[in-house]
């Protein structure tokens, strides 16, 4: 039974989300405003910063479609204006139109070479496509231009902290984060919000939370941990999503997180402290020793142990065999992480890596009878499991962009198999694996990726925060994808709103 407390909270909730909301009704009043300013006035130059006004308002309310009309409008007459195409390249990017934002923004640059904002907003959209050479060029030229532009200075820290070069980018993100760490996402819903503060690491490793904090309901404030004044007062919140999740890469942003949610009374969604449990050494030792699990060995060592003549000596030395695998700490998505076969390539191989250190990692062979490995993702949302996609490929390394599933039928039918009815497809003794890792993690919000062996066992690839729920394009070969994503993202939204009407307001 619902504590009076808890109901009351409930209550409070439910009834702040059925009345108007104040500044939805102030912008609203200003679109009206702005209609009858330009009924009168017409359109032209001496109008035209209402014109862009009204257009990025009617965004704001999302009513991006009449938004997105207004503003081809007006560049059809003033194509060259600054203001009407970084508001309108900033508009595409947060309908998802990626492309069409950056050539919007490119445009913006060509007739305005120095405008840093210009730089920054396309490097930004760059950054998120991995073209990180192409965002280094934009950031670099937007700090010529303003040596001060925190957002240049926080991007281009992000591109060489991708690139392996911490120390340089510590640098550029003091000085992108001093007296910024802490921002406000636009909110365009028409009643009251629920109020969050997310937490995120300045150096990436964090959880994509676009598919799920709808900013219709959400609105977010984002707080980069690791530079954030540790007595500077939090923005109101309800609830704390702790996005940070990669315990290899965000040591130093989870510890300040750690002191960060001691400060506020709101719920926390993924305790910072059990995330800092998850690095991938960690989960290799305690989870290796659950029913089910086959767990890779995994040893971190100085790159140089393994470029040197007695790199071989050393590998055998700690029971590892080859094939095996090398990884840089920190990178996803199969970014600089590669098979070695032999003594003979673990020289160059290891020498092919960026960072000083590097993860040694016994290979699990995922493949099945016909010869292609298979990695299964679940998520696992305030305790329960969840399949989110399975990736069948000739390769290795399997990764559902690279892998056959798109050209291959048999391979689609047996992921809806899996999305349909996972435990008919995984086996009661990998259900029971996938239980027990999920209460070994003690989180929130988390997936797994996996295969399984002959006997039934889980092979265990990786098991954290930092797992994206990625929706795919309008194929149609993709349509039984939907319902398995769909169910996902709802089951994330709904404990997030369900821990918000638990929680108090907090600042």
């Amino acid at each position: 039974m619902q504590s009076q407390p808890a109901a009351k909270e409930n209550a409070t909730l439910a009834t702040e989300n059925t009345l108007p909301w104040g500044p939805r009704l102030a912008q609203e009043s200003r679109l009206r405003e702005l209609d009858e300013l330009l009924a009168r006035a017409g359109k032209g130059e001496a109008t035209i910063a209402s014109e862009i006004e009204r257009a990025a308002l009617l965004g704001a309310l999302d009513r991006r479609q009449e938004a997105q009309l207004a503003f081809i409008d007006i560049l059809q007459r003033w194509p060259a204006n600054f203001s009407a195409l970084n508001e309108f390249g900033t508009l595409l990017a947060s309908m998802g139109a990626i492309d069409a934002a950056c050539r919007v923004h490119a445009e913006a640059i060509l007739h305005h070479p120095d405008k840093a904002m210009g730089r920054v907003n396309l490097a930004n959209l760059l950054l998120r496509a991995n073209r990180h050479e192409e965002a280094r060029v934009h950031y670099e030229a937007a700090l010529k231009s303003d040596p001060h532009h925190a957002q240049a200075h926080q991007g281009l820290g992000a591109v060489l902290a991708d690139f392996g070069d911490r120390e340089r980018a510590r640098e550029h993100f003091r000085k992108g984060f001093q007296g910024h760490a802490i921002s406000t996402l636009p909110y365009r819903g028409s009643a009251p919000p629920v109020p969050l503060l997310q937490l995120v690491s300045s150096g990436g490793g964090n959880i994509p939370t676009a598919p799920f904090l709808d900013d219709c309901i959400f609105s977010t404030s984002v707080a980069v941990a690791d530079y954030l004044d540790p007595a500077a007062p939090l923005p109101p919140h309800r609830l704390i999503f702790n996005a940070i999740g990669d315990a290899d890469l965000c040591g130093r942003a989870l510890g300040a997180a750690i002191h960060l949610t001691s400060r506020s009374a709101a719920p926390v969604i993924n305790d910072p402290d059990a995330v800092m449990r998850t690095g991938r050494i960690d989960n290799a030792r305690r989870l290796a020793h659950l029913p089910g699990v086959m767990a890779p060995k995994t040893l971190l060592t100085a790159r140089d142990v393994l470029t040197g003549g007695s790199g071989a000596a050393w590998v055998l030395n700690q029971q590892l065999t080859f094939p095996l695998l090398l990884r840089s700490p920190g990178y996803h998505t199969g970014r600089n992480f590669i098979l070695v076969e032999s003594e003979a390539d673990l020289p160059g191989a290891a020498a092919s890596l960026p960072g000083n250190e590097l993860l040694v990692i016994e290979y699990l062979d995922a493949r099945g009878k016909d010869g292609s490995a298979r990695k299964y993702r679940v998520m696992l949302i305030g305790g329960k499991i969840y399949p989110l996609h399975l990736a069948i490929s000739r390769n290795w390394k399997v990764h559902y962009f690279t892998s056959d599933m798109a050209d291959q039928a048999e391979h689609r039918a047996e992921e809806s198999a899996f999305l349909a009815d996972m435990r008919s497809v995984v086996g009661d003794k990998a259900m029971g694996a996938l239980s027990a890792i999920g209460d070994a993690l003690s989180l929130d919000y988390a997936g797994v990726d996996f295969g399984m062996n002959a006997n039934g066992e889980l092979l265990l690839f990786e098991a954290n925060a930092t797992m994206v729920i990625a929706s795919p394009d309008g194929d149609p070969r993709w349509a039984y994808r939907h319902p398995a994503i769909t169910s996902v993202i709802h089951a994330v939204v709904a404990m997030i709103r369900e821990r918000a009407a638990d929680g108090t307001h907090a600042a």
